[in-house]
């Protein structure tokens, strides 16, 4: 809540405090912003939510609540009832532009919330094997998962961002084998590539890198002894290109978990040999069982196979205690939609151990098909493969790649329109955003300095109070964007402040000489949006430029 609605929540619950001595809950008590600027600045329908409790008609509660909150309530003009029961507030115009000194004072901080309780979340996003080009299928979660973390950050909690290497198994195994093959044909020597290989281009750019490092060097010694130091040379460089690729993207990342270094830990069959200590094991037809089912699982689930290798679910247990025991009370995966029915084993295998299923949270990315003139496209232009995220920034930039990937929530399909991400128009709304802060930054290069002033007693139009009040609310969208893990409602706020800002400037004059105490104030309000406009967009990883 801003400085307002928490003196409005105050007074409604001094008022009630007069009215009866019968308990009320904290929740009933809420205030909005009413859709129609005529009912309020503010709302509250607290009489008609008190009515059963008090057994009185909910318009006479409201009439003697309304008596008391005029004096409860300083900033309060006036209240109003309005039938059946609803109190509406008009606030002293002057007050809605308390927060614009708020917000210069504060500058990158402001929107920053202490919701978090500097508790310790870890979040593990994107975590693509290092056996190819990052492409379309993991740019959503890469956006939507460094825009989370940046909006928990501000919202004050611990957080970490973490990416988790498959560099173990049978697929590195098949990458080793397929650059081997694609090395020795640099010699025009033979090697067959494996039939689960990896056929692209990309992994003929990496043998020839292997061979810019080693020479002719693996044409020497045996097969065994050259995948052994390909692999190291190999994933390493597919894991570097994978780094480029999310710097590029504007996606940082502060921990970087190797499978291979857990193994080498023995981490792996220690927690094997926990679960089987604590009776939640047991063996059948050669492998070894999960008894997952007992917490809530609908089958029981293989750690072990007959061969004695173990399944993909062990070392991701593994990983997941790890996170905990280096004492991370909050774990969040983004996984995509093929892994919704693996949320339940893992949930299983932490309550078991004694973690319980409440410490990991699991957020589903769903699919974006992507489009252009009304038809689907899927394929690469230059490689006729699929789409890499480096492709896409350099066609639609890193601003619209970002934006439009966070802009719906991340549960819904959505159409990702090129040619609107593509377009300088105001139906872009990354455009019409950034055109918003560019307009703001255009008029303070006219030489005229926004002075500091205590009071503000002119900024009484429409547009100003809805821009006023709209700025009012960061605080609180960046709050509930992180309690709720929705980034889009950063992107919505972010749409709204644009809209209003445009609207405002359309029919205000900002510098008007004539009039040096308006102009002054004018000049603060658009400082507030100019600050405001680029921390809710620095939270989604989209640049705010001066100029367009």
């Amino acid at each position: 809540m801003n400085y307002i609605e928490h003196e409005l929540v105050n007074g409604l619950k001094t008022a009630l405090d007069l009215l009866t001595d019968i308990p009320v809950e904290d929740s009933l008590i809420m205030v909005e912003i009413p859709k129609d600027s005529s009912n309020g600045d503010y709302s509250s329908n607290l009489a008609m939510r008190l009515a059963k409790i008090l057994k009185k008609n909910p318009f006479d509660i409201a009439t003697t609540l309304q008596s008391i909150l005029e004096k409860e309530c300083p900033s309060v003009l006036k209240v109003e009832v309005a039938r059946p029961g609803f109190l509406n507030f008009f606030i002293k115009p002057e007050k809605h532009a308390d927060v614009i000194n708020q917000i210069i004072k504060q500058q990158d901080n402001y929107g920053s919330n202490s919701i978090g309780q500097n508790d310790k979340v870890l979040v593990e996003y994107i975590s693509a094997n290092p056996t190819g080009i990052l492409h379309l299928g993991h740019a959503r979660g890469a956006a939507w998962g460094d825009s989370l973390t940046r909006i928990l950050r501000k919202s004050g909690y611990d957080v970490l961002r973490e990416y988790y290497i498959n560099d173990a198994g049978a697929q590195i195994y098949n990458l080793c084998l397929s650059l081997y093959a694609r090395y020795m044909e640099l010699y025009d020597r033979q090697a067959e590539m494996p039939e689960d290989g990896y056929f692209g281009q990309d992994v003929v750019d990496i043998a020839k890198k292997i061979q810019e490092q080693v020479g002719d060097k693996y044409l020497h010694l045996s097969k065994e002894e050259a995948l052994s130091e390909i692999e190291s040379i190999g994933v390493q460089l597919e894991l570097d290109r994978i780094k480029e690729d999310l710097e590029y993207y504007r996606v940082e990342m502060d921990s970087w978990i190797s499978e291979k270094k857990l193994v080498s830990q023995h981490r792996i069959e220690h927690v094997v040999d926990r679960m089987n200590q604590m009776g939640l094991l047991y063996e059948s037809e050669g492998a070894l069982w999960f008894k997952s089912t007992d917490y809530g699982d609908d089958k029981d689930r293989v750690l072990r196979k007959s061969d004695g290798l173990y399944t993909y679910l062990t070392p991701d247990i593994a990983n997941h205690v790890h996170k905990i025991e280096r004492g991370y009370q909050k774990l969040i995966n983004l996984w995509g939609a093929d892994h919704h029915g693996y949320i339940a084993r893992m949930k299983a295998a932490l309550e078991a151990l004694g973690y319980g299923k409440e410490v990991l949270e699991v957020d589903i990315i769903q699919m974006v098909r992507m489009v252009e003139n009304n038809q689907e496209v899927k394929m690469s232009k230059r490689t006729g493969n699929a789409i890499t995220i480096r492709e896409l920034i350099d066609d639609i930039g890193v601003d619209a790649a970002r934006y439009f990937f966070v802009s719906r929530a991340l549960d819904t399909h959505f159409d990702f329109d090129l040619g609107l991400a593509r377009s300088k128009s105001n139906d872009n709304p990354v455009f019409y955003a950034q055109y918003a802060y560019a307009r703001i930054c255009s008029i303070f290069k006219k030489g005229i300095d926004y002075q500091k002033t205590e009071t503000y007693t002119h900024l009484t139009s429409e547009k100003e109070i809805e821009l006023l009040k709209h700025l009012s609310q960061f605080t609180d969208v960046v709050a509930d964007a992180a309690v709720s893990r929705q980034v889009n409602k950063i992107c919505n706020y972010v749409n709204k402040l644009a809209q209003l800002f445009h609207s405002f400037y359309a029919v205000s004059q900002v510098i008007n000489l004539e009039e040096p105490e308006l102009t002054n104030e004018r000049l603060g309000l658009s400082l507030a949006t100019k600050i405001t406009l680029r921390n809710a967009l620095d939270l989604i990883g989209v640049s705010a430029p001066e100029s367009m």
